[in-house]
């Protein structure tokens, strides 16, 4: 069976195009994170950090920006307490956001972080954040959700504010998924 020219580019060009798609799901989404994460761009502040001893430099003080927002998905009420605070670098400070479940439904949440500027995402260090979590809220329920942490006296002088904020996400069903997934019993084949 001879196929003609138009089919073999035809399906050259479908394969171009479902190679392109795997690799845009599977395999962009990790090395985007890697680059993000060792690079500090797009706000990523990287995991838990453990705090060491290191002074205090009072000569200075940074404005610490706070920033809520929900994925357009996630109908709870998302918010700082305060919206700034002023911090001496090295200074450990603890603040809190609000999270308040307002539907009849029991719901698993996630924030994500970014941090701007982006040069400043590598002195910033969080040694408890909620964003470590799912944060799960019972239908009408309400939470303080701690953050706690330091700007590393390394900082660059240029740098007077950082703005951090976080988007929650309704990671709900993608969780219980999971679990049901797990719990499944073993098939015998």
């Amino acid at each position: 069976m001879k196929f003609s020219e138009n089919t073999k580019v035809s399906a050259k060009l479908l394969a171009l195009a479902a190679s392109m798609l795997v690799f845009a799901i599977f395999v962009m989404p990790p090395l985007y994170d890697a680059f993000c994460e060792i690079t500090g761009l797009n706000g990523k502040t990287g995991r838990r950090y453990e705090a060491v001893p290191a002074a205090i430099d009072t000569s200075r003080s940074i404005t610490v920006q706070f920033i809520a927002s929900n994925n357009d998905n996630m109908p709870w009420k998302f918010s700082p307490s305060v919206m700034s605070v002023e911090v001496h670098p090295g200074e450990v400070m603890d603040t809190v956001f609000i999270a308040f479940n307002p539907t009849g439904r029991d719901m698993i949440g996630q924030a994500i972080p970014s941090l701007v500027p982006f040069k400043a995402a590598e002195y910033f260090h969080k040694t408890e954040c909620f964003c470590f979590n799912q944060q799960i809220l019972k239908a009408g329920e309400q939470a303080e959700l701690p953050l706690r942490f330091i700007v590393d006296p390394e900082i660059p002088n240029s740098v007077n504010t950082i703005t951090l904020s976080y988007t929650l996400f309704d990671v709900t069903e993608r969780i219980s998924k999971n679990i049901e997934k797990n719990n499944e019993p073993e098939r015998e084949g």
